[in-house]
This record gives structure tokens, C-alpha cells and sequence, in this order.
């Protein structure tokens, strides 16, 4: 039942970025709940593992890199909701951020894991073997896959 109480809340929130123009909800700051943001939320409340989602954040900690097996670039986004998620970018598979700083603002798109902590975001990379939906992170203009 959980499983798809999230599911239905992740559709509602692409139908919802979608009937924008694909914008996402991102760029209005009245205060309210954006889509990804509730979706995430859910995905906290309910520990939920392995779902792909999409969101955004300010960079509020920069983490060294993991070179334990492959390469993870690390850094934790705090949505406009407030919860914060741990982003982990495999930079054997896909270019790393080299430019980021605290303060600037990152998009993604991938793979949700719980967490105490708010959870983390992996698989923000193309997969080569065509197994995984591909996900990506934006910075600026650029977008990493």
C-alpha cells in the first residue's frame, strides 16, 4: 500500500510539472510544497527504497569523494521543503561537477534510498548496460549524464 501511495504521488507530481511546461514547479516562491518535494517527502515517511525520482536543491555541504570501487562525487541538497538529501554521483560513468559551490542550486534526476538523514539520490548517471532508467544532475547550464 505504500508503495503505491508513492507511486500515485510521483505521477501526480510529473502530470503537475508537466501541464507547466516541464518547468518542474521550480521558479515560484510562494511557500508551497513543490511536487518533487512532496514526492521526497513521501519517500522519507514511508523509507522507501529503489524509486526514481526528480528534484532540485541549494548545495549545503560538499562531501569529499568516495574512491572506495567506483568513483562518487557526494554532496547534500537541502530542498525547498526543507529536507535534506545526499547526493551520490558516480564519477567513473559520468562527468563530475567541478565548479560547485555551497549556495548553488542542482537538479536531478535518480534513484531514492532512504535514509535517516532525509535519504540519498544515486544512479544520477547514464547506465551503460541499459538496465536502469538513465538520471542526470543540472548545474547551471550543463546538464551530467
Amino acid at each position: 500500500m505504500k508503495k503505491l501511495l508513492v507511486l500515485a504521488a510521483l505521477v501526480a507530481g510529473l502530470l503537475f510539472a508537466f501541464a507547466r511546461g516541464g518547468e518542474g514547479g521550480r521558479g515560484h516562491d510562494d511557500g508551497a510544497m513543490l511536487p518533487s518535494d512532496a514526492t521526497l517527502a513521501q519517500a522519507f515517511a514511508d523509507h522507501a527504497e529503489r524509486l526514481q525520482v526528480r528534484g532540485g536543491g541549494h548545495v549545503v555541504a560538499i562531501l569529499r569523494d568516495d574512491t572506495q570501487g567506483s568513483r562518487h562525487q557526494r554532496f547534500v541538497l537541502r530542498l525547498d521543503s526543507g529536507q535534506t538529501v545526499l547526493i551520490v554521483h558516480n564519477i567513473d560513468l559520468a562527468p563530475r561537477i567541478d565548479d560547485l559551490a555551497e549556495g548553488d542550486l542542482v537538479t536531478f534526476s535518480g534513484e531514492y534510498i532512504w535514509n535517516p538523514q532525509g535519504g540519498l539520490v544515486h544512479w544520477t548517471h547514464h547506465d551503460p548496460a541499459g538496465r536502469h532508467a538513465d538520471g542526470w544532475l543540472q548545474h547551471g547550464s550543463r546538464i551530467y549524464r
